[in-house]
């Protein structure tokens, strides 16, 4: 099994990408997606190619758009898409959480819940149509408690039954920003099954990051030319 975790590095968190690769290594993760925010891209004290050598973990370099609105938001995907492999954009509003599943330049929302966040049935129905995924974020029953961590638990069930009646692809994150935030997989299925889920489909949720990038990184190649088509041997370019 290969499972991904996403991450925020310096300066987006506290701790290098090299430490975050070294920390998910020990905890069993194959990758690392560097899921830092648009106002706070990462910096990489170690080439990736040398981290993945180093400690054996995939470093998949990504974007977290945060903005004010959808239009600030499009402007972003615009901007950062051709340059990451993972692009993700940041929910927690009505509006932003709707421009993100219905954008097909866009893999993740994130936080959906967060704040003012809201989820339904048309947005998980967008989601499935435009084949971007829906986040699972644990860090707030992670690291909080009391009410906070009862109200997390309740959004991440609300959430977890739209999202499994639609059949809407989705990703599982612990959300850290310091490497002593990483949880293992067997941690995350725990908290997991408290809201419904069940072990398979946490670990699913962990490697679809791997999945996404995979593809985006095929799709970025210059063998791709369409979704199930490669460039063969004797095709040419225009």
């Amino acid at each position: 099994m290969v499972f991904y975790e996403g991450v925020h590095a310096h300066p987006d968190g506290d701790s290098t990408v090299a430490r975050m690769a070294a920390t998910a290594a020990d905890y069993e993760f194959d990758g690392v997606v560097v899921r830092n925010h648009s106002d706070a891209t990462a910096e990489y004290d170690t080439d990736p190619e040398r981290i993945r050598e180093e400690y054996g973990v995939d470093v998949v370099e990504a974007v977290e758009i945060r903005a004010d609105n959808p239009e600030v938001a499009a402007g972003h995907v615009g901007n950062y898409r051709p340059k990451c492999t993972v692009l993700l954009v940041h929910g927690g509003t009505p509006s932003l959480n709707r421009f993100a599943v219905e954008s097909d330049r866009v893999d993740v929302l994130a936080h959906p819940m967060e704040g003012r966040g809201d989820f339904n049935h048309v947005l998980a129905k967008a989601a499935a149509e435009y084949d971007v995924r829906v986040e699972f974020n644990l860090s707030r029953v992670l690291r909080s408690d009391g009410g906070p961590r009862v109200q997390a638990l309740q959004d991440l069930r609300k959430l977890r039954e739209i999202v499994t009646q639609y059949d809407a692809p989705f990703v599982v994150s612990a959300d850290p920003t310091n490497h002593l935030q990483i949880r293992g997989p067997r941690e995350l299925v725990a908290i997991g099954e408290t809201i419904g889920f069940s072990e398979d489909q946490i670990r699913d949720g962990l490697r679809e990051w791997g999945r996404l990038a995979e593809r985006n990184r095929e799709r970025a190649s210059d063998d791709f030319i369409a979704p199930g088509v490669k460039r063969g041997r004797y095709e040419e370019e225009p």
